[in-house]
C-alpha cells in the first residue's frame, strides 16, 4: 500500500493553522508549546539514506526514517521523529520513499534504519525480510489492521445497488464512469490492482485502468466527484481522512484467496487469478542491524500504535485544516498525551514532561 499524501480537498487553499473554538486555554497552550518544539525538531533538511554514527552531545545516533507518500503513514513518521529526536535525543534523517523502493533499499544496503507502516499482506518481499533477518518486526502500527478495497460513492450505490458488485459495474462500466482509478506506481497495490483487473479482464468490458500520479490526486479526484456526485470507482484504504469524510461503498468482488493475493503481488504472475484484499497487517519495522545498534529505539517503535479511530481523528483534522504532516504531529501529541506518554522510557518521560502535564 498504500501510502498516502497531504490529504486535501479539491477547492482546498493553503491557510494558517487554525485552533479548534472548543479548545480550552491550556489545550491552546499546550498545542502553542509543542507547537514551537515541533518547528525546531522538522528543520532539519531531508537527507539520503546514510550510514549510521553517533551524533554529538545525543543520547542516539543518526536514525534514518521512511517518510512513505500517504498521509496516516506520514503522520507515523512526524510523531516518531518528533518523539526519537526530543525525548531519545536521535539525529533524525527522513526519506521520502514507498513501500517497494524503501524494501528494495533495505534488502540492498540495509537502509532505511526504520519502515514505518508496511502494509505487510500486500508486500511479497516482506516475508523473506524476515526470514532472512534483514528486517525485524516490531509492532502493529495499527492496531486494529488496515482496509483496503474497490469502492464507489454511497450515492452511487444507492441510485445504482447492482454497482455495488463487480459484475454490476462489469455489466455497465459507464455507469462508473468507465475508470478504474487506480494507486500510483510505487505501492503494493499498484502491482496487485494491476493483476486483478488483468484477472477480470475488465478492458475487455470497457472499463480503462486509470493510474494517478500520486496519492494527492487519487484522493482528489474522489473529493471532485463528491462535489458533482459524479460517478467514480477505484481503489482506496481506510483509516484515513477521505473514507471519514466522503461516505464510500466496498464493492463486493469475491473471497480473499491467499496464493491467488500471493501471486498477484508479484509483476512476474504469469495467471493472475483475482482475489479480494485480506484485513491488512500494518506495522512498524526495522533493519536487523538497526535492533542491536538503538536497543532503546527499537523499545520505542514497540510502543508506537495508533487505533483506527485516532489515526481517522487526526486525518480528519488535518484535512479539514489544510495542515502539514507536522502540524497534524502537533495536534495528535497535545491531543493524546495518555497515549503517547506511554510508549516512552522514563528519561523520554522526563524530558517531554512539559507536554504531558
Amino acid at each position: 500500500m498504500t501510502n498516502h499524501v497531504r490529504e486535501i480537498g479539491c477547492r482546498a487553499v493553503p491557510m494558517p493553522l487554525r485552533m479548534t473554538t472548543n479548545w480550552s486555554d491550556s489545550m491552546k497552550k499546550t498545542l502553542l508549546g509543542a507547537a514551537v518544539a515541533i518547528v525546531a525538531t522538522f528543520g532539519n533538511p531531508v537527507s539520503p539514506f546514510i550510514p549510521s554514527a553517533q551524533a554529538a552531545g545525543h543520547g542516539c545516533g543518526t536514525v534514518s526514517i521512511t517518510e512513505m507518500d500517504w498521509a496516516s503513514a506520514q503522520v507515523v513518521t512526524a510523531v516518531a521523529s518528533f518523539l526519537m529526536q526530543q525525548g531519545y535525543g536521535c539525529d533524525v534523517q527522513k526519506v521520502p520513499s514507498s513501500t517497494v523502493p524503501a524494501l528494495t533499499s533495505l534488502a540492498e544496503t540495509g537502509e532505511p534504519d526504520i519502515l514505518t507502516e508496511v502494509w505487510a499482506n500486500s508486500t511479497p518481499a516482506y516475508e523473506g525480510l524476515l526470514e532472512e533477518g534483514k528486517l525485524v518486526e516490531l509492532a502493529n502500527v495499527l492496531s486494529d489492521g488496515g482496509i483496503e478495497a474497490w469502492w464507489i460513492p454511497k450515492y452511487l450505490a444507492e441510485s445504482n445497488p447492482e454497482l455495488t458488485t463487480i459484475e454490476g459495474i462489469l455489466a455497465n462500466p459507464a455507469a462508473v464512469g468507465g475508470k478504474f482509478h487506480d494507486c500510483p506506481s510505487g505501492w503494493a497495490c499498484d502491482i496487485i490492482n494491476n493483476n486483478n483487473l488483468k484477472a477480470l479482464d475488465v478492458e475487455a468490458a470497457g472499463l480503462e485502468r486509470f493510474q494517478h500520479g500520486s496519492g494527492e490526486t487519487l484522493q482528489t479526484s474522489i473529493a471532485s466527484a463528491f462535489a458533482d456526485e459524479a460517478p467514480w470507482f477505484g481503489y482506496y484504504w481506510a483509516p484515513t481522512a477521505v473514507l471519514g469524510k466522503y461516505p464510500m461503498v466496498a464493492v463486493q468482488v469475491g473471497e480473499y484467496d491467499a496464493d491467488a493475493h500471493a501471486c498477484n503481488g508479484s509483476a512476474d504472475c504469469e495467471n493472475p487469478t483475482y482475489s479480494a484484499y485480506p484485513e491488512a497487517k500494518v506495522v512498524t519495522a526495522v533493519s536487523g542491524a538497526f535492533m542491536e545498534r538503538e536497543p532503546a529505539i527499537a523499545e520505542l517503535l514497540k510502543n508506537v500504535s495508533f487505533t483506527n479511530e485516532q489515526m481517522g481523528a487526526v486525518l480528519a483534522w488535518r484535512l479539514d485544516n489544510n495542515a502539514s504532516n507536522e502540524e497534524a504531529a502537533v495536534y495528535f501529541l497535545s491531543t493524546y498525551p495518555d497515549v503517547w506518554g506511554n510508549w516512552l522510557d522514563d528519561g523520554a518521560k522526563e524530558k517531554l514532561s512539559a507536554l504531558l502535564n
